[in-house]
């Protein structure tokens, strides 16, 4: 069964739930809140912060490239993490946060952050992290059929290679994926093509003209030094919302009590946190209600975020990563494999 405050304790928990509309808060009142603190907010708070990140992170590059010449094994693989965490920075943090329009005020200069970061540095599409990510899966968060991260199972892979060995492909798979989602929209596969090749003709320059690489050699070390951090970065994915209440479409909560149940928030960590973002570490909760807000800003207002659920009687769900690891290891077939059960969200007035 459910605790009465609305925790999940177990996967199979709830097949029809009842709550009283009336006593649920609204969410409107907490974006009051929320926009008071925003307002107030300086325009480092809003961005300064999470820019001065990206900058270090393009400053500690040329350190991972020379570190990469080296025939120290330890030096060698210090540079490959250096190069791997920078990458992660870069594709997820800041890829994540554009396509949210969460790192300037400017459309414009929206767009080109987008494709920077999205495609060049990433080699992901732009047009589909939009359809996929912002239309879909923020919106529709854990409404099956729709934003259920269903997108993220591969029931066919046994629990250990799933979790700690396929991810490793995952760099390599990158493009492949994007060129399969866009098949058919000729005009776009045109537009993103030329950016990502050029993503990666310019890394694999780099890499043989600093780091001495030869041209196989340097596309080797891509796909290796973007792995570093992809298991990771795939059990976020699923950490988050896999696990957690699933809605039929037809009978969806309220918005605010949707994202308080179906969204959770990992430890604080430090690589993680800098690598991935605070909004999809330890603030996803506070970045699924505020999606344009930056992730020093979720962490801004984390604190009142998690006061306003917890007085109005909503979830507010944590858990420690390593807890997640050995839940989905132990659930593994429950969670990835088997079909969700699907929550009939019944108002009473």
């Amino acid at each position: 069964m459910a605790a009465a405050n609305g925790q999940i304790t177990s996967y199979s928990d709830y097949q029809e739930v009842f709550v009283k509309l009336r006593e649920l808060p609204n969410y409107a009142d907490l974006k009051r809140k929320v926009d008071d603190v925003v307002k107030n907010s300086s325009w480092w708070d809003l961005y300064g912060v999470d820019w001065m990140i990206t900058l270090c992170g393009f400053a500690c590059l040329p350190v991972g490239w020379l570190l990469l010449r080296s025939y120290n094994p330890i030096l060698f693989l210090l540079g490959m993490f250096i190069v791997g965490c920078v990458h992660a920075l870069l594709a997820n943090k800041c890829g994540h946060l554009v396509v949210h329009n969460a790192m300037c005020v400017s459309k414009k200069w929206g767009v080109f952050w987008r494709i920077f970061f999205g495609e060049l540095c990433g080699s992901f599409s732009d047009e589909m992290g939009m359809e996929i990510h912002v239309k879909i899966h923020h919106p529709h968060t854990n409404i099956i059929g729709l934003g259920d991260s269903s997108s993220w199972r591969a029931p066919f892979l046994p629990c250990y290679i799933y979790m700690f060995l396929a991810p490793l492909a995952l760099p390599a798979l990158t493009p492949f994926i994007s060129l399969v989602l866009l098949w058919g929209r000729w005009l776009k596969i045109l537009r993103w093509l030329p950016v990502m090749t050029a993503g990666l003709v310019i890394n694999a320059y780099i890499l043989v003209h600093v780091s001495g690489f030869t041209w196989t050699g340097a596309l080797w070390c891509m796909c290796v030094s973007r792995a570093v951090l992809a298991i990771p970065y795939i059990h976020v994915n699923i950490f988050q919302h896999i696990g957690l209440p699933m809605y039929d479409r037809k009978h969806r909560p309220k918005r605010i009590y949707q994202m308080s149940t179906g969204v959770l928030n990992l430890s604080r960590n430090l690589i993680l946190d800098y690598c991935f973002g605070h909004s999809l570490i330890s603030c996803h909760v506070e970045h699924h209600l505020f999606n344009r807000l930056s992730d020093n800003m979720c962490l801004k207002i984390k604190p009142l975020v998690k006061q306003f659920l917890k007085d109005n009687g909503l979830p507010y769900q944590e858990a420690d990563y390593m807890e997640r690891v050995n839940f989905f290891v132990s659930k593994y077939d429950d969670l990835m494999v088997k079909l969700p059960p699907v929550i009939h969200f019944v108002g009473i007035q």
